[in-house]
């Protein structure tokens, strides 16, 4: 699914990027995405899989807050 942003990302603003570059992204993404999963598991003292769920609403809830419930 990330590639697919990426290849999305690429096409809309005319980047071409090397499948090492690709490559390269994609772990940072994945790396980040887990450390912040990880802090919130245990921040909370909860799995991985609700810590994630908590990563993913905080998220929500936060671009609602910015954009407004029906932007």
């Amino acid at each position: 699914m990330t590639t697919s942003y990426f290849e999305w990302v690429q096409d809309r603003h005319g980047y071409f990027w090397t499948e090492e570059e690709v490559n390269q992204r994609l772990e940072r993404k994945m790396h980040d995405a887990f450390h912040m999963v990880l802090t919130t598991s245990l921040k909370y003292k909860t799995d991985l899989r609700t810590a994630a769920y908590i990563v993913a609403i905080n998220r929500v809830a936060s671009v609602t807050k910015l954009r407004g419930m029906y932007a």
